[in-house]
């Protein structure tokens, strides 16, 4: 066997990090850190706004409370997310989320911590995210008493769709009209403005023409002319969705989801992405949720370049705070979670190029971060598989590979505008599993270990795993959908009768049942490992192109040694040096003896474990 390379980091065989606890915020730090930001979102009105803010709190504290006791952990390696629309699962005369709900309960019981019911109000498109009455359940799919007993049962994640509302809204009508409230939430422009610097993410026009009894306007709309952007420069719609977030939280979400944030805040003459002002915004929401619902938490969606995702930690703003034992310990005071954008389309390309060299060295790029921030972890989701995060990370050929990749796998591609520049990809729309069909050769028998070894990776990084329904089961390209609805997103949206799902679970011969039943195990490992808490350390060692290897190490000195061979042929495992001539158990089999001269099967994970350290075997097929 070849020398190991050396490792990227030096090890380490005992961390002394602390875990992330619920800090609550107390009264005064909280009014102080309030004024600052509202001085800075609007210098001329910052105390009334203060004031209306602080009414506004005072009417909803009373119904909320925290989430867990103050120095209690956030999370723990039994966090484990699905993510799912509230009609995924449909069965006849059954409310959709009541049909969710006692799946959930009958098939993954305790596996799952928590679920993200994608926007689940009444809605005019975009499958929910043009949202039309924000504290309402679409009846379609139930009501609040059935949004309660999800929450009762798991944790809730709930969309805040803040950028942008459907043009059916009563918003929007009130607009028209020239009314309260409405008539100032939107931004109209000028068509004949300058907007060459604004950062798109769609290929179509940013305003949209609009007839109003003053005549037609312009209205700022970001990502279609269904989504009509909000305008946070007025206090009254930041006090809005202020109050909408605290009635999610009071009808039982933990977590609630930032939608599109990025795009927040509107200057001319900048890209309108990422100004300090949504910044402080999101910081803001933050301190709030600190606040009110300590142990609840905010997680932001930007489908942007990775440094940029990265941003919305806060990490140049780092704060300190009062831990465990009275240490003080830095932390950031923006999102609790962001969105790891940078996975799904880098796993892809390991994946099907057998290379693993881009993969190491984002990995090894990662900072250690603060108390209080972690990563969500996801491969799949309702959206396609965003490319922007691969900007700076793959050279543009390699993006341009997956394209072609992704249409052979019978997939599509969207775009995005650059004024002046041809549109250039944005998202891949493909399931997840057919983008796994095979490599840059062509089609191969390996999707169903390809796919399996994706979501395994997923599993096994530091943060928190969200898996999408659609990968739970092995959902293919629903090509029906794109040709019934219209939009290249449907191919990864299908709604399962919960009959012919039922009976593909139960049948040994199929994909879903095959994927299915070896996720769920993985999911039964993983959360009784203590290697996989959220805030266990992650090393990173570079073994070469064939191999993805990185350990985890919790605070108590525990590791575990996660190692893929990413080809697509048998491959031994270079074993790190520190990990050598030490006896070594496989957790993913069954705790078998780890022979280090033997060949890792194509698309092979391993959670490799000193045979010292013993944990309850559970049988992974």
């Amino acid at each position: 066997m070849p020398d190991a390379p050396p490792a990227t980091h030096t090890p380490v065989t005992h961390s002394t990090a602390l875990h992330s606890l619920c800090q609550p915020l107390s009264h005064d730090a909280f009014l102080d850190h309030a004024r600052q930001l509202l001085t800075r979102l609007y210098p001329e009105r910052y105390e009334e706004v203060l004031r209306r803010m602080e009414t506004l709190l005072d009417f909803h504290r009373p119904r909320l409370a925290p989430r867990i006791p103050a120095g209690e952990v956030l999370w723990s390696e039994r966090d484990q997310w699905l993510i799912t629309y509230g009609d995924s699962l449909q069965q006849p005369d059954e409310a959709p989320l009541a049909t969710l709900n006692d799946f959930l309960a009958s098939h993954l019981g305790e596996c799952l911590s928590g679920a993200h019911v994608l926007p689940f109000f009444p809605w005019s498109s975009d499958d929910g995210f043009s949202v039309v009455h924000y504290r309402e359940v679409n009846p379609a799919l139930g009501d609040w008493q059935d949004i309660r007993r999800l929450s009762e049962q798991r944790d809730l994640m709930a969309d805040l769709v803040i950028n942008h509302c459907s043009r059916e809204s009563l918003w929007f009508a009130d607009y028209l009209a020239g009314v309260q409230p409405g008539r100032d939430y939107f931004i109209e422009m000028d068509p004949e403005t300058d907007i060459s610097a604004v950062v798109r993410p769609r290929p179509s026009a940013l305003l949209t023409p609009v007839h109003t009894r003053r005549g037609l306007r312009h209205l700022w709309a970001t990502f279609s002319d269904d989504q009509i952007d909000l305008n946070f420069g007025n206090p009254d719609v930041l006090l809005e969705f202020i109050g909408i977030l605290l009635y999610y939280l009071e009808q039982g979400a933990r977590m609630i989801r930032l939608d599109a944030v990025a795009f927040l805040w509107k200057r001319l003459g900048t890209s309108c992405i990422h100004l300090e002002e949504t910044h402080a915004v999101v910081r803001l929401l933050r301190a709030i949720v600190d606040h009110l619902a300590p142990g609840s938490l905010l997680i932001t969606e930007t489908n942007v370049p990775h440094t940029e995702n990265m941003s919305y930690f806060g990490l140049d703003r780092l704060v300190e705070a009062e831990q465990e034992g009275g240490k003080s310990v830095a932390q950031a005071d923006e999102a609790h979670l962001i969105y790891q954008f940078t996975l799904p389309p880098l796993t892809l390309h390991t994946l099907t190029s057998g290379d693993a060299s881009a993969l190491t060295a984002w990995a090894n790029s990662l900072p250690t971060l603060p108390a209080g921030c972690s990563y969500f972890n996801f491969t799949a989701s309702h959206d396609g598989i965003g490319v922007r995060a691969l900007e700076g990370l793959l050279p543009d050929h390699e993006r341009d590979t997956l394209v072609r990749l992704v249409h052979d796998f019978g997939g599509y591609v969207s775009m995005r505008a650059n004024p002046g520049h041809p549109d250039t990809p944005y998202e891949l729309n493909i399931s997840y599993f057919d983008a796994l069909k095979g490599t840059r050769r062509g089609r191969d028998p390996w999707q169903i270990e390809r796919f399996i070894a994706s979501q395994t990776l997923m599993l096994s990084l530091q943060g928190i795993p969200g898996l999408y329904i659609h990968s739970l089961t092995a959902t293919p390209n629903h090509q029906e959908g794109v040709e019934r609805d219209g939009h290249l997103r449907a191919i990864n949206r299908r709604k399962w009768h919960r009959d012919e799902l039922e009976a593909l679970l139960a049948s040994p011969n199929t994909a879903t049942h095959e994927v299915f039943h070896a996720l769920k195990r993985r999911m039964e490992l993983r959360r009784e490992e203590p290697c996989f808490h959220p805030d266990a350390q992650q090393h990173v060692f570079d073994m070469g192109p064939d191999f993805f290897v990185f350990e985890r190490v919790n605070h108590e000195g525990r590791r575990l040694l996660f190692a893929l061979n990413v080809t697509d042929q048998p491959r031994v495992l270079p074993v790190p040096e520190h990990w050598q001539n030490i006896p070594l158990t496989d957790h993913l089999c069954h705790d078998k003896a780890f022979d280090p001269d033997m060949a890792r099967r194509p698309y092979q994970a391993a959670w490799l474990m000193e045979q010292t350290v013993r944990a309850p075997a559970i049988e992974v097929v």
